[in-house]
C-alpha cells in the first residue's frame, strides 16, 4: 500500500530539525512508495527553510517530500485536511512535529488495513511529561452528566474510542467519505475524537496498535507557545460542547445534557470558571454551523451512542 505521511507545522523549526530526519529514516526500508507532506500553517520562523534543507538530503527514490504553505493561519483541522486533499496514498499517517517514530513503526500499523472496514489505527505514544514517560495512545470514555468524558486507557488492549490525530494511520477513502476533520474545532482539540466517534457510529472499526511506537514531546508543541492556559481551557470547553451538540443522537443523552446544563453553568458561575462560560457562549455562536454539520454526519450513522 502506498503511504502518505502528513505533518502539520506551525513554528516548529527546531522540532522539524530534530524529528523530520527520524520520520524519513523510519520509512526508508518500506517496500511501497511513501510521500511525506509538510503543511505549514503560516509559520513566522524558518520552518520552510528547514524543510527544504531536509528535502535536499533525501536520496531514496521511493520517498518524496512535498511542502504546502497556508497563506494565513488556519488551525489544525484545516491544515491536516489540506494535506490529505493533496495526498496520493491509500493510507494516511498523521504525525505532529513533536512526534518522532521509532524504527519500523509503520509495518504494524499498515498490517491491519487488510480489513476493508478498518478506518484507523493508533500508535503507542511514549509521552514525555514532566521528565517522565507515560504510555498513551488508547482512549476510553463515557457519557456522564450530559457530556462525553474521555481519558487515557490502559495500553494492554487494542480497542479504543479514538485514534490520535498526531500519531495514527487512516484509510483515505473512508476519511473522504466522512468529510475528514471538522473545521468547527479549529484551532485544536476534540477534532480526532469527533472523527473517530463518527467513524464508529458509521459502522467502521478503529484500533490501537501497541507495537507501533512513537515518542511524543507534548510540552514542546506549538499550542502552549502560542496560547495561554486560559485560552487553551476555553477552546477545550467550547469544543466539548460542539462535540455533544453535533454527535449525541440518543434521546436520553440529549435530555440528560439539557437537564445537567443549568447545573454546570451555575457551578461555573459560583467557581468563577470563566473558561467554561466563555466556551459555552463561543459554542452558541457556532450553533447554525453545528446543526449543519450534524445533519451531514447523521446520514452515515448506523449505530446509536449506546452501541458506540
Amino acid at each position: 500500500m502506498n503511504i502518505s505521511i502528513i505533518i502539520p507545522n506551525y513554528n516548529g523549526e527546531e522540532l522539524l530539525r530534530k524529528n523530520l530526519p527520524k520520520v524519513i529514516e523510519s520509512v526508508r526500508d518500506y517496500k511501497d512508495n511513501v510521500e511525506v507532506i509538510l503543511v505549514d500553517d503560516c509559520s513566522s520562523d524558518n520552518s520552510i527553510d528547514e524543510i527544504k534543507n531536509q528535502k535536499s538530503k533525501i536520496k531514496n527514490t521511493n520517498q518524496k517530500l512535498k511542502i504546502i504553505k497556508n497563506e494565513k493561519n488556519l488551525g489544525f483541522s484545516s491544515t491536516v485536511n489540506r494535506g490529505i486533499k493533496e495526498s496520493k496514498g491509500e493510507i494516511i499517517v498523521l504525525l505532529n512535529t513533536d512526534v518522532s517514530p521509532e524504527k519500523d513503526f509503520l509495518t504494524p500499523l499498515i498490517s491491519h488495513f487488510k480489513d476493508e472496514r478498518l478506518f484507523a489505527v493508533g500508535c503507542m505514544d511514549k509521552s514525555i511529561e514532566d521528565g517522565k514517560i507515560t504510555l498513551r495512545g488508547r482512549g476510553v470514555g463515557k457519557w456522564q452528566r450530559g457530556f462525553l468524558v474521555h481519558s487515557r486507557g490502559e495500553v494492554d488492549k487494542t480497542n479504543t474510542l479514538w485514534v490520535n490525530g498526531g500519531s495514527g494511520a487512516f484509510r483515505k477513502s473512508i476519511w473522504d467519505k466522512l468529510g475528514g476533520l471538522d473545521t468547527l474545532y479549529n484551532p485544536f482539540y476534540w477534532e480526532d475524537i469527533d472523527l473517530s466517534y463518527r467513524a464508529i457510529k458509521s459502522g467502521y472499526k478503529i484500533l490501537f496498535e501497541p507495537k507501533s511506537v512513537v515518542v511524543h514531546e507534548h510540552e514542546k508543541g506549538s499550542i502552549k507557545k502560542k496560547y495561554s492556559a486560559s485560552q487553551i481551557k476555553t477552546i477545550a470547553y467550547r469544543n466539548q460542547f460542539i462535540f455533544v451538540w453535533k454527535n449525541a443522537t440518543d434521546l436520553d443523552l440529549q435530555l440528560l445534557h439539557i437537564f445537567w446544563l443549568p447545573f454546570h453553568l451555575v457551578k461555573a458561575i459560583i467557581r468563577l470558571d470563566l473558561a467554561f462560560l466563555l466556551g459555552f457562549f463561543q459554542a452558541c455562536t457556532l450553533l447554525s454551523r453545528i446543526i449543519w454539520t450534524r445533519i451531514k454526519s447523521q446520514k452515515h450513522f448506523v449505530k446509536s451512542d449506546k452501541q458506540v
